[in-house]
């Protein structure tokens, strides 16, 4: 049978790096093709690189048919659960699928509602929706990996410059330095990448203090702190006077009414 490769579908996956492509590569001219080929009619959707693989030394392989599918996205979803059962996937891999599954799972979930709505305005009769998780511990979940890893790709995913996840893809930099330095601007991100692995471990620990400075309480100057003592000194020295005012008082108290009494004794002995 004739193969068709499907473009969006071969590039859906990442590609092999040239040191696994090499790999694969001598292991096939060594033991040749062991592995099926998956097609979805004449299309392939799982074994591109065994195939381009084939095709290029003329080695013949073997291919089978699946078809519990209704559309691309169906296919999609297999092929995110394929490599996700793949030991050989990289941490930052797994995560990617994962939130690519996502958005199919909740493009689908949004479409289902939109459908449920009844013609009828006046229909009181609900539609059950089915609604997957998608929190990120369940994303974890699907993928294996922690849930901190998962925030960290989304960030990256949505910030970091090309370079920057070509270099995660490539193992040069963890996911959690990735995703420091994507928080700076895209220029500083591909020079960082240029600048290979030690720039870029430097600008992600740069990247990471300024994030503890900020978190950490404003140090006080000693100018500010001997006002501070001043104060503090001059606000015990008010109180002490407060507190020996208080006390003058209260003895001029004690001594008013005692010569009150007084004048109260000599009135009732002139009276008599």
């Amino acid at each position: 049978m004739s193969i068709v490769i499907h473009e969006a579908l071969r590039a859906y996956i990442d590609p092999l790096t040239e040191h696994e492509f090499a790999a694969l590569e001598r292991s096939i001219l060594t033991e040749g093709c062991r592995d099926a080929l998956v097609c979805w009619g004449d299309i392939l959707i799982d074994g591109h690189n065994r195939y381009a693989i084939c095709q290029r030394h003329g080695l013949s392989y073997n291919s089978v048919q699946n078809g519990n599918f209704t559309n691309i996205e169906d296919v999609q979803l297999w092929m995110i659960d394929n490599h996700l059962g793949r030991r050989s996937v990289s941490d930052f891999q797994r995560g990617m699928l994962a939130l690519r599954k996502k958005e199919i799972v909740t493009s689908r979930m949004k479409a289902q509602e939109e459908q449920s709505v009844p013609d009828n305005p006046e229909s009181e009769v609900a539609v059950p929706i089915i609604k997957p998780s998608q929190s990120r511990q369940e994303i974890a979940r699907v993928a294996g990996i922690s849930s901190n890893a998962v925030v960290q790709i989304e960030k990256i995913q949505k910030a970091a410059a090309p370079e920057l996840v070509q270099a995660v893809r490539d193992g040069t930099i963890s996911i959690s330095a990735a995703a420091a330095i994507a928080s700076l601007p895209s220029d500083e991100q591909v020079a960082a990448v240029a600048g290979g692995r030690k720039e870029l471990q430097q600008a992600a620990r740069q990247v990471r203090e300024k994030a503890r400075e900020h978190k950490a309480p404003p140090k006080v100057s000693e100018a500010a702190a001997e006002v501070t003592a001043d104060h503090q000194t001059a606000r015990v020295q008010t109180l002490d006077e407060v507190s020996a005012l208080r006390q003058q008082v209260q003895s001029l108290q004690m001594e008013n009414n005692a010569l009150q009494r007084q004048i109260a004794a000599l009135k009732e002995q002139l009276a008599v």
